[in-house]
């Protein structure tokens, strides 16, 4: 359900709409408000998961964000993405940012986590549209293969699983495996929908 306009949204005519009903989050994308995909119980257990751990890994040194819109460029256009979580050095972004609305520089990390009705291949499409808006990382979760997909700018997509160590060298001190966050989740090993 697209959220109705009679035109192309621009970037600040998006920003400046009424908050969706309930809980539907909107992007921006090709000039039209588009609902993000509601997130369900192991997609919001991984998130709170993800959280505490980037947390713990940048301590002092940037914010983590669940669902903040980032004002980017993407193919020519405006263009708000809402990630399932974000992160953002102090040395993008002052650590005393304060404003309401839209983060607006291109974080660090981008972390997204497919949900029903999604694949990894809009979502490894979507991680490129990140890359090239200048975002550092993308890490794409696959609740169902159990694994974390990360994207460079200058390298192809490394996925990890089970016990593989998650190895990045814009985060040097990051040291925990997929099943760590699965565990840490609290999802058991078995088929579910995220």
């Amino acid at each position: 359900m697209v959220l109705q306009t009679d035109n192309q949204l621009t970037l600040q005519e998006f920003l400046t709409l009424p908050e969706g009903e309930g809980d539907i989050t909107y992007e921006l994308i090709d000039g039209q408000a588009i609902p993000k995909m509601p997130p369900k119980k192991y997609h919001s257990k991984l998130t709170r998961a993800l959280i505490n751990l980037i947390e713990e890994l940048c301590e002092g040194k940037g914010e983590v964000y669940p669902e903040l819109a980032v004002a980017l460029t993407r193919r020519g256009r405006d263009w708000a993405p809402t990630p399932d979580l974000l992160y953002i050095s102090y040395q993008r972004l002052p650590a005393d940012w304060e404003e309401e609305g839209a983060c607006s520089v291109p974080p660090d990390l981008v972390i997204e986590i497919i949900s029903p009705g999604q694949t990894f291949g809009q979502m490894a499409a979507k991680a490129q549209d990140y890359l090239a808006a200048k975002v550092l990382r993308v890490w794409v979760v696959d609740s169902q293969a159990r694994s974390i997909s990360v994207f460079y700018p200058d390298a192809p997509p490394q996925t990890y699983m089970g016990d593989e160590l998650i190895k990045d060298s814009l985060f040097p001190e990051l040291e925990f495996t997929v099943e760590q966050v699965f565990q840490k989740a609290k999802i058991p090993l078995q088929n579910f929908s995220s």
